[in-house]
């Protein structure tokens, strides 16, 4: 495959979108979503050939399943986005100098977005809906575990696009290789922005390797402080929600701490996660605590791996403290600065935790799931970025711009 022909041409085609009515991009996306829902006995099939590769207790395979329920999801979403308020062509700011040029500074699209990620396949419609909206072209690299998911799903966009008369290479999906991967993250010129999208690992290889500029996204190392003042009344329930919702997100909890003088109140803290069977790994005070509450298969001595670990399963550490001090150190060592949870009604407390945690997003006395772009109420999420410049949190169609100066003059010189 000649890459660089490829990414020319999708840069080409992404040039399309910047004339396209608005109109049309959305009778684009509702008619994908239509079409997947149509569609979905094929998804289905083409899923459980991915699906056949994984067991099904890898935690991948949660994130990897297609049915039905989830087919109608994506396709709700996609609906979504036709539904939200454009981002390009915004007057984020204008003025009129001393001599007479006018400036306006306005949104507009980054022109081609690159997205590798992992065993979600969600993520191909995801990424598609929110760049088309956005007047973006994607180039999507998903990964083998994904495959024959990620062609079906773009196949359909694609036919949708020539049937709407719309350039088909604004949405292109590369090989499921290494090879694709790499020619991706060189591809200087063509594409304009990388987005990682997976496990530690995949981002820290796109960091390393990427000559296009990268926003980083994904990992995910989530704790809860259970403070000295913690309700335990709102607490078991807060615990059990961040971890075993899905526990193959991102924002799923990794590591509960707690404060020494509430240790008593760990066993009915954990109590919910017994019955999910969750693994814990506790350090020596919450190990000694628990060794006669939960069950003893389930439970576990912490060690240094234990720490700084997206689980990704059911499975999360336990780390006890002696002050909020202690509690924030911990964070700061360990955490990818994604989410961030005190549990507390210490005023003080809380907001101090709000202030010195360093993460994209901090919650105070609820869970660390609602970190999602659809709960944020922007629409499908293209992802969660964990860095400060450009986008920080929730990625959605705001993000996806960039901006530009117009000044308008009518033969002004400068002396």
């Amino acid at each position: 495959m000649n890459y660089e022909t490829l990414f020319n041409q999708v840069k080409k085609a992404s040039k399309s979108l910047v004339n396209l009515s608005e109109e049309h991009i959305n009778s684009i996306l509702n008619h994908v979503a239509d079409s997947l829902e149509t569609n979905s006995p094929d998804i289905i099939a083409a899923n459980r050939k991915d699906l056949e590769k994984l067991s099904p207790e890898d935690p991948r395979y949660d994130r990897l399943l297609l049915n039905e329920a989830r087919i109608t999801a994506i396709a709700k979403d996609t609906r979504n986005v036709a539904l939200l308020e454009a981002p390009s062509g915004k007057i984020l700011a204008k003025k009129t100098l001393g001599n007479g040029l006018n400036l306006e500074k306005i949104t507009v699209p980054f022109g081609v977005v690159g997205v590798i990620y992992e065993a979600r396949p969600n993520v191909t419609c995801d990424v598609f809906a929110l760049c088309l909206k956005s007047r973006n072209a994607c180039v999507l690299k998903g990964g083998s575990d994904a495959e024959y998911s990620n062609l079906a799903i773009i196949k359909i966009i694609q036919e949708v696009l020539k049937k709407q008369g719309a350039e088909p290479q604004v949405a292109t999906l590369l090989p499921a290789s290494h090879e694709a991967a790499s020619k991706l993250l060189q591809a200087v010129q063509q594409v304009d922005l990388i987005i990682p999208r997976g496990s530690a690992r995949l981002i820290q290889y796109v960091r390393e390797n990427a000559k296009v500029p990268v926003i980083e996204t994904g990992a995910g190392i989530c704790h809860i402080y259970f403070d000295e003042f913690g309700d335990q009344k709102i607490a078991p329930q807060i615990i059990n929600n961040a971890k075993t919702r899905r526990v193959s997100v991102c924002n799923a909890l990794d590591c509960l701490i707690i404060h020494k003088k509430r240790l008593k109140d760990l066993p009915a803290l954990c109590a919910s996660l017994a019955e999910k069977n969750v693994i814990i790994h506790a350090d020596n005070p919450a190990y000694d605590v628990l060794e006669e509450n939960y069950p003893a298969h389930l439970l576990k001595h912490s060690s240094s791996d234990s720490y700084g670990t997206e689980f990704l399963s059911y499975q999360m550490a336990v780390r006890t403290v002696n002050s909020l001090d202690e509690a924030l150190e911990h964070i700061d060592c360990y955490s990818s600065k994604h989410s961030e949870a005190i549990i507390s009604t210490n005023k003080e407390n809380t907001e101090r935790f709000v202030r010195e945690v360093d993460a994209a997003c901090v919650y105070v006395n609820t869970p660390t799931s609602f970190t999602d772009g659809a709960q944020f109420g922007l629409g499908a999420e293209i992802g969660i970025s964990t860095q400060k410049l450009h986008a920080r949190g929730p990625m959605a169609l705001a993000e996806l711009n960039t901006y530009k100066w117009v000044i308008r003059g009518y033969g002004q010189i400068r002396e």
